[in-house]
């Protein structure tokens, strides 16, 4: 009875190791791809911005940085991985 409820509790506790690697995730070229693809986006909205002086456009460039940020982190990630896993 005792190593059930031991059993129980412990499964609350436990928890996978933080950074996870999936042995199946293929490291593609796909996020660069995205990378390039945002560029192009945010260079459209960047060039209404400085030159038109349209201010909602500014806001989708903010945007498009940051999400150019989070993906930039993500390749840097995948990089080092592929380059340790040799």
């Amino acid at each position: 009875m005792r190593s059930v409820i031991f059993a129980a509790c412990w499964g609350q506790f436990w928890a996978p190791p933080v950074r996870f690697i999936d042995p199946l995730k293929k490291f593609k070229m796909e996020n660069f791809q995205k990378l390039q693809e945002l560029v192009a986006s945010v260079e459209a909205d960047a060039e209404k911005f400085y030159n038109a002086g349209n201010s909602a456009a500014g806001t989708r460039v903010r945007k498009g940085m940051q999400d150019l940020k989070n993906l930039a982190s993500e390749i840097r990630k995948e990089v080092t991985d592929k380059k340790n896993s040799k």
